[in-house]
């Protein structure tokens, strides 16, 4: 592990959610959290747990849910730990109501580049615990955490499906209504255009109390039913992610989804992909990018327009995209979220042509001052990284003084310039 003269590096790996390279270190090595997976104290009285880093969101629901507890931010997936939540303090369909993940943190225990174990709050490290959160692993590693979680009656959610004929639409709709839901998310078909540019399909809820449900779920409130979980066997061949194959699963999906109120239980409102072993299999042998951006209010249409017109002249095949509104800037140094509106989306890896995409894509939220998501970065430069994140360097001066050999580094640190050695 040793490269000269020098100490090895490490970057701490959870369950290997994120998409880039964050937890990928080839030049040194991987500090794996699987077996720190302890709880170590519940309040039940605040929802407030102490747990070590490794812990699972999966786990945690499987415990708490029937406790009448759930999680206060969750991603897409359950199949995370509390540590990689953290370090990239991750948002889910709730932010432009309650934030960030760190909201919730109240305090965690940090492994410096030191070998000092420091404890981390608002109140005692403060600059320590504001680099880490969002901060990528990258100021040490966590080996417990303190957070609240959420108090609810069950384990489904009072969902209203609204259709939009086009991208004004749907932001309208979240402008007049967003308020009145905790959770709010649209898809949005990525390959219309024109007048049907950015037509999606709006998802938004609240946690159901028990009398809102139908009476045979009323016996057993906090249960998700069980869903026999499928899997894509095999690669998909290159073509099948075809344009029209991808513009005819949108059309379909669009249309099916009409507007109406669904009682839904939490697995298939937030973990919908949960429920499909080796989804990223159907982008073939060669994988996928989740391309995440971020517009501030000021140039959310214009910028989300440019982004969307690219993407659609492009012809890249995506029928996974998720449009969400986002609140208040949360004070991690690397944090993503500020107030706007975010799109994610999956493209295919077609080499040179998706390259050739991100460039355009990259100078287009540069150039509507908007920002890439760490998490799902896998191709962002240094130059723009820098461009985007404001706090870079107030970063750097925390990492240098809590880790000053970096030890701890991965793969993204050095591409973006975070460390030297890029």
């Amino acid at each position: 592990m040793r490269n000269g003269d020098q100490e090895p590096s490490w970057i701490g790996r959870g369950l290997g959610r994120s998409y880039g390279d964050s937890a990928l270190n080839p030049q040194g090595g991987t500090v794996l959290f699987e077996r720190l997976d302890r709880l170590i104290d519940f309040d039940p009285q605040t929802g407030m747990v102490t747990c070590e880093a490794g812990v699972t969101f999966e786990a945690l629901i499987g415990i708490f849910l029937q406790r009448g507890w759930f999680l206060s931010v969750t991603p897409g997936t359950k199949y995370i730990t509390v540590g990689g939540a953290i370090t990239s303090d991750i948002h889910g369909k709730n932010h432009h109501v309650d934030g960030t993940f760190s909201q919730f943190v109240e305090s965690f225990d940090l492994l410096t580049g030191t070998g000092e174990v420091l404890t981390c709050s608002r109140s005692e490290n403060t600059d320590a615990f504001w680099a880490t959160v969002g901060g990528m692993g990258l100021t040490g590693l966590i080996l417990r955490g303190r957070f609240r979680l959420l108090p609810v009656e069950s384990a489904y959610l009072h969902v209203d499906f609204q259709r939009a004929r086009n991208l004004d639409e749907a932001f309208a709709l979240f402008q007049e209504g967003d308020q009145a839901y905790r959770y709010s998310v649209a898809w949005v078909d990525c390959l219309a255009s024109g007048a049907s540019l950015g037509r999606s399909v709006l998802m938004r809820g609240n946690h159901a109390a028990v009398a809102e449900l139908p009476p045979r779920w009323r016996q057993s409130p906090s249960t998700v039913p069980l869903r026999r979980q499928h899997s894509v066997p095999f690669n998909f061949p290159d073509f099948a992610l075809n344009p029209l194959c991808v513009k005819l699963f949108n059309a379909l999906y669009y249309a099916r989804n009409r507007d109406q109120q669904k009682i839904v239980d939490l697995d298939a409102f937030f973990y919908p992909l949960d429920a499909l072993r080796h989804w990223n299999r159907m982008y073939g042998k060669r994988g996928f990018i989740q391309y995440q951006a971020l517009f501030p209010p000021k140039s959310s249409r214009s910028g989300m327009i440019a982004l969307l017109e690219a993407i659609s002249r492009s012809r890249m095949a995506s029928f996974l995209a998720v449009l969400k509104v986002t609140g208040a800037a949360g004070d991690g140094l690397l944090s993503f979220p500020k107030p706007g509106h975010t799109l994610a989306l999956d493209l295919p890896n077609t080499g040179s042509r998706l390259r050739a995409l991100i460039q355009r894509l990259d100078q287009i939220v540069l150039d509507h001052d908007g920002r890439l998501y760490l998490a799902k970065d896998a191709t962002m430069s240094r130059e723009t990284f820098s461009r985007m994140y404001e706090r870079l360097d107030e970063f750097q001066r925390v990492k240098a003084r809590l880790d000053p050999a970096n030890r701890f580094v991965s793969a993204q640190a050095r591409r973006l310039g975070i460390v030297g050695g890029g």
